[in-house]
């Protein structure tokens, strides 16, 4: 029999390796620490004080106020919960619209883009990411022209014979319009009886206004190319043994993307949704310029309300409590989806198809 062959030495931890790794790391510590965690510390000590943005919020004439600003968001019945309330109403539909629409979207267009036979790859690629390089203050603005009462949208609309809305002065949600059209314009008792953050359940089933559908549509827009690119990384990362052998087993091309190239396309998935998510629970620069949570406050949101809270009622406290709200909600979902989206053992059948483990083997 061969000899054994000898472990590997360990390799002797010197101080001097941490005494420069310290020292290499130091200048950006410091950096974070004075640009991230101090702020963050006194935006945490804010939340809970009745600070209204004058002198220090640590001097002696700030009182500690425990989470009576959290209370009068989410339990305090009055008109700062209902505003909460009607913001996030607002910014969910915002995120279960844009989040999937926009991922599959820039799959289509990876795919698409990605595609040897395509002629001019490259001027395409530049035409999907160009809006996405494009200040969101200039496409907000643009979108005022063309989602307007006399705007291209509506021209184009009325040369197919409907009648298009006036969009950003129009508070009415999608859904009920659509419930409208078949003679449903009041809810269920339970539905109008029951109220969640100042809101009766119905309201936060009447979908996304029609001037929210506007920003949805500029969201999809302007952020699908970006994510397009990820995933054109993505494709041209994959192996092709895998695609030739889904061909030859008599794999038709829906088939092939369906089971064998989106499986691999998973982590780039992930990134893409939790970006989504966190980018679309922050919305705030289309508002601020577009419409300033008009019309009927069907376009505020969660980031847009605080900034009003603490910049314009001088009600810091609140502001900062909407915001670190706010944060627990992108880390919920963020960790949602991290656990939605897991990697699973195959199943019997795909075990079957592909090879790999099966689900519960070794046991």
């Amino acid at each position: 029999m061969p000899p054994t062959p000898a472990p590997a030495a360990k390799k002797k931890h010197r101080p001097r390796d941490t005494i420069a790794g310290w020292l290499f790391t130091a200048p950006m510590l410091v950096i974070l620490g004075l640009f991230l965690v101090v702020p963050v510390g006194m935006a945490l000590w804010v939340s809970f004080s009745d600070w209204t943005g004058r002198g220090s919020p640590f001097s002696s004439n700030v009182a500690f106020v425990g989470m009576n600003n959290y209370k009068d968001l989410v339990a305090g019945g009055g008109l700062a919960e209902r505003d909460f309330g009607t913001s996030l109403r607002n910014n969910a539909w915002y995120v279960v619209l844009v989040v999937p629409i926009q991922t599959i979207v820039a799959i289509f267009l990876a795919v698409l883009v990605n595609r040897k036979v395509l002629k001019g790859r490259g001027f395409f690629r530049t035409a999907f990411y160009f809006p996405s390089v494009t200040s969101s203050v200039a496409i907000t603005v643009l979108w005022l022209f063309l989602f307007g009462a006399t705007g291209a949208v509506n021209k184009v609309l009325g040369f197919l014979g409907i009648h298009g809305p006036n969009w950003f002065q129009d508070p009415s949600g999608v859904v009920h319009n659509i419930l409208g059209a078949f003679g449903i314009t009041q809810g269920p008792t339970f539905l109008t009886d029951t109220n969640m953050l100042g809101l009766p359940l119905w309201d936060w089933l009447a979908g996304p206004s029609v001037a929210m559908s506007a920003f949805i549509i500029m969201a999809i827009f302007t952020t699908s190319g970006t994510f397009m690119l990820l995933f054109i990384a993505a494709l041209q990362n994959l192996s092709g043994e895998v695609q030739e052998a889904a061909v030859i087993d008599g794999a038709n091309g829906w088939q092939s993307f369906w089971y064998v190239t989106l499986p691999q396309l998973r982590p780039t998935v992930f990134t893409v949704v939790t970006l989504g998510v966190i980018g679309t629970w922050q919305v705030f620069d289309q508002i601020y310029t577009g419409t300033q949570g008009g019309p009927g406050k069907t376009t505020l949101t969660p980031a847009y309300l605080s900034y009003t809270s603490a910049f314009q009622s001088q009600e810091w406290g609140r502001g900062a409590a909407i915001a670190f709200v706010l944060f627990a909600i992108i880390v919920f979902f963020t960790l949602l989806q991290r656990l939605v989206l897991r990697e699973r053992p195959l199943s019997r059948r795909h075990r079957r198809i592909y090879g790999g483990p099966a689900k519960g083997a070794g046991k």
